[in-house]
């Protein structure tokens, strides 16, 4: 592995780097991390996305919702040399944090964000080839812009590797 800096992704923020760097997001719990790769430039790009839709928030950051952050990151992948027809997808988080939620889809904010994740990706044609999402752990990702490996380790302690 190339040595590069680790660049951290805040929560409703976007970053993209470039080999060798890497992204680093913390605290996913019902958030979901959506991670852009292009294997010919090696350009990588992370978003941490809160929340499913802007809908009705006057001037939202667009980092925070699934259907506005998708689109940034793609547009700031595009202005790093990024293709989308070369772009894969991965994507961890989307846990469901609060045991009370029961029925009310309201308050299932982790499943709404994955779905919300899943349907920005899928209008723009980019396949998601990894993903970890659900459960009801929190989570840590790590993108490595030279390979596209994505990491997740669990608040349980647990790694995988997408």
């Amino acid at each position: 592995m190339i040595a590069g800096q680790v660049v951290h992704v805040g929560m409703a923020d976007l970053k993209v780097v470039r080999c060798p760097d890497r992204l680093r997001s913390v605290g996913l719990g019902s958030c979901v991390g959506v991670a852009l790769w292009d294997p010919q430039t090696k350009v990588a790009g992370l978003v941490h996305i809160m929340l499913p839709s802007a809908e009705g928030f006057t001037d939202p950051p667009r980092a925070k919702f699934a259907d506005t952050g998708v689109d940034w990151l793609v547009e700031m992948m595009q202005q790093n040399g990024a293709r989308v027809e070369r772009l894969r997808a991965k994507m961890a988080g989307g846990a469901q944090m609060f045991a009370f939620a029961g029925k009310n889809d309201l308050l299932k904010i982790g499943p709404r964000n994955v779905d919300a994740c899943r349907r920005a990706l899928a209008k723009w044609g980019i396949p998601m080839v990894g993903e970890d999402v659900g459960g009801s752990t929190g989570r840590t990702i790590e993108l490595h812009s030279e390979d596209g490996r994505l990491w997740v380790r669990t608040v349980r302690g647990g790694l995988i590797v997408l």
